[in-house]
């Protein structure tokens, strides 16, 4: 049944989520302060590090983690559930090319910008927060944007900035993915062992990042401001770049780059790991 089918897609994906967000969000803590702190703030990610545990203490590490903890189930199951539907309408046969599986990617990572937009907005200004006794909860920061902004300045500030992340970010994840499991497939069969599930949902993670990283730097910042970009998306996020570039050279465009990718090793493989082993746990249970 193709509706069962779609809901296996769909609780898989948010397993799998959740995975990623509780392995990988100390370095995408790490990654994000890098990117957004004021220029001799920090001497690099592993200063970071040290001073947010010095500081706030070790669970600052996790700050921001609710947003993406209760907005996974629906980012990810979005996601996955668009990449599956995007590889019907790419190919009627099951088996894509590389080149059509890089176009379903590309397809589902700009319907999941959507929601991946707000979830990561509210992530990064809680992440921008320093131990400050001013600092918000959740849901002060949501309020707050909500009453001073509205929907589409506040809520979904970054979208547009998202959209164009996520169409190269999972062009770049999947087609690597697929690559290295299909590589393991030749040797193993069907039937891949987890450890190389790991390894493929790790070189997807990193090809992910190697794909949009300016543009996530160019997010972050957007989405910190006191007050949202104005005039045409492309003009603002060209101007962001010249911002970026006029304050720390090119470099600055891969602030936060090292610990993103070794963020990607372990959330990158464990999301996989957890929705390709949901899903087949599914699929056996259900039939579908």
């Amino acid at each position: 049944m193709p509706y069962l089918s779609t809901v296996n897609d769909l609780v898989a994906g948010s397993v799998g989520g959740a995975a990623q967000v509780l392995v990988g969000q100390p370095l995408d803590t790490v990654k994000t302060r890098a990117q957004i702190a004021p220029k001799g703030m920090f001497k690099g990610p592993m200063d970071v590090l040290a001073q947010t545990v010095r500081k706030e203490g070790f669970f600052a590490l996790y700050k921001g983690m609710a947003s993406p903890l209760l907005g996974i189930a629906g980012v990810n199951s979005l996601l996955f559930a668009s990449y599956v539907y995007s590889k019907r309408i790419v190919s009627p046969f099951p088996q894509l090319s590389l080149k059509e599986i890089a176009v379903a990617g590309a397809m589902a990572g700009a319907a999941n910008a959507i929601l991946a937009s707000p979830v990561e907005m509210f992530k990064v200004r809680m992440q921008g927060q320093y131990g400050a006794a001013t600092d918000k909860k959740l849901r002060d920061v949501a309020k707050e944007m909500w009453r001073d902004w509205g929907f589409r300045n506040g809520v979904m500030r970054g979208y547009w900035v998202t959209f164009a992340r996520e169409i190269p970010a999972y062009a770049g994840f999947y087609t690597a993915f697929e690559f290295s499991k299909r590589k393991f497939q030749s040797k193993y069969g069907d039937k891949v062992p987890v450890w190389a599930l790991l390894a493929s949902g790790s070189t997807g993670g990193i090809a992910y990042w190697l794909s949009c990283y300016p543009l996530d730097v160019i997010k972050s910042r957007i989405q910190l401001r006191q007050s949202p970009p104005t005039g045409k998306p492309w003009k603002y996020m060209t101007n962001e770049i010249r911002m970026v570039i006029t304050e720390s050279g090119i470099t600055g465009l891969f602030r936060g780059l090292s610990p993103s990718l070794l963020r990607t090793i372990p959330a990158g493989a464990s999301t996989f790991a957890a929705f390709e082993l949901t899903r087949e746990f599914l699929t056996e249970s259900t039939g579908a």
